[in-house]
């Protein structure tokens, strides 16, 4: 069973394309965390997990809601992160995840995807994209077939960098720098409501025809980079930015 939690459609990909080759079931924990709803999954296949990696590991959302769901008559269980650059020591994370959950972990693949963080960082083209995309479809498909054979993944230790980059700087970048305060709204927005759909914790409302943020965000960037008509925008940094967004809603 393949799980998978995508803001902007990276994660969500990379899911699909596995679980064609797989041949499994795809589970999205976007919609399980915007209905609130508790789950008990049961498979005779790995467990997968297939999320973005933010600030160097998982999703604290996602770390949580694995811990709250149950999983029965499986113990196998894979992480594959996609990244625009690297996952630091999100092993280690995974690791005790497993060891939580009494799973065997079967290790951790890095997917190299495009940047979609354009609250944070400058974002490639959608050309670049294209090709970006285009490089990953190798590492999808031996990552996919490893997990179809049920041979384990060959994991790399990380470096000092990465065990500080995924330990006390993790820790420091959600109070200090995950905020939604920063988004704001121009007068291209028409009302369309696809802010308020795709946000996973149901963080955006909107008022008076505009969305309004209201201090649980986790910045996934499925509001800003999904907007129709380009009106959402982060403080000055996203300005000019290539607004990524390929899910599939």
């Amino acid at each position: 069973m393949i799980f998978y939690f995508s803001g902007t459609g990276n994660s969500q990909l990379v899911a699909q394309e596995i679980a064609d080759v797989t041949n499994d079931e795809l589970v999205s924990i976007n919609q399980y965390l915007k209905a609130n709803k508790r789950g008990c999954f049961e498979s005779d296949k790995p467990w997968v997990f297939v999320t973005p990696t933010y600030a160097w590991r998982m999703p604290r959302i996602v770390e949580r809601w694995i811990h709250d769901m149950c999983f029965k008559n499986q113990t196998n269980a894979y992480f594959v992160l996609t990244c625009a650059g690297s996952s630091g020591n999100a092993i280690r994370y995974a690791k005790k995840i497993c060891k939580e959950k009494k799973w065997h972990f079967m290790g951790l693949s890095e997917i190299i995807m495009p940047e979609n963080y354009l609250a944070m960082f400058p974002t490639p083209t959608a050309s670049e994209c294209q090709d970006i995309l285009e490089k990953a479809k190798p590492s999808i498909q031996n990552t996919a077939q490893q997990i179809a054979k049920g041979e384990p993944f060959n994991n790399i230790s990380p470096s000092f960098k990465g065990k500080l980059s995924s330990g006390p700087i993790n820790f420091l970048y959600y109070p200090l720098l995950v905020r939604d305060k920063g988004f704001k709204v121009s007068k291209q927005c028409v009302s369309c409501n696809k802010c308020v759909e795709r946000c996973p914790l149901n963080n955006i409302e909107l008022k008076n025809g505009k969305p309004i943020w209201k201090g649980n965000c986790t910045h996934c960037m499925a509001c800003i980079g999904g907007c129709p008509t380009k009106a959402i925008e982060y403080k000055s940094k996203s300005k000019d930015r290539y607004h990524y967004y390929i899910k599939k809603d």
